[in-house]
């Protein structure tokens, strides 16, 4: 497999985890993105922004460690919000509480006023309302991270095609 074969599954891996979150999580269950969740949405979706059009560049050399870079840091970033996010699910006296900074700051955003389903932050960071195979919607997010992070490796170790 070439490596925009690879930046390319990256990318719609990302975008699927977004769509799930807003599709299923928030427009079918109900349950509102918590500030952290906002945050790493923007950050899945930096990561398969970048994926895509590294797909569309097909790096060859250095540049392909540089994508992988930049890919890395977007998946190290997100991974880094829900580590944050797991840790306060598990000792909820850790966070604020009433109205965060974080939550008047994305809220004050223009991607809050524009696609506020997507980008508007509501719901509770300590609050775990959701599980898939015993793992919470934040553990599953870093998951994905560190998985992500990974293919981006994969893909610099891969041949380039032109």
């Amino acid at each position: 497999m070439k490596s925009h074969h690879v930046h390319f599954a990256a990318g719609l891996g990302g975008l699927t985890f977004v769509a799930f979150a807003v599709f299923h999580l928030q427009e079918r269950l109900g349950l509102l993105p918590c500030p952290l969740c906002v945050i790493q949405r923007i950050f899945f979706i930096l990561f398969s922004l970048t994926a895509l059009a590294a797909a569309l560049h097909r790096p060859a050399g250095a540049l392909r460690w540089l994508w992988a870079g930049l890919l890395g840091l977007w998946a190290a970033l997100g991974a880094a919000v829900a580590a944050w996010q797991v840790y306060l699910t598990y000792n909820p006296l850790a966070a604020e509480c009433g109205i965060s900074p974080e939550e008047r700051f994305l809220n004050g955003l223009p991607l809050a006023k524009w696609w506020p389903a997507m980008f508007e932050a509501n719901g509770d960071c300590t609050r775990v309302d959701w599980k898939f195979l015993g793992f919470s919607v934040p553990e599953l997010s870093l998951i994905a991270f560190v998985l992500l992070c990974a293919i981006a490796i994969v893909a610099a170790l891969r041949p380039a095609s032109r």
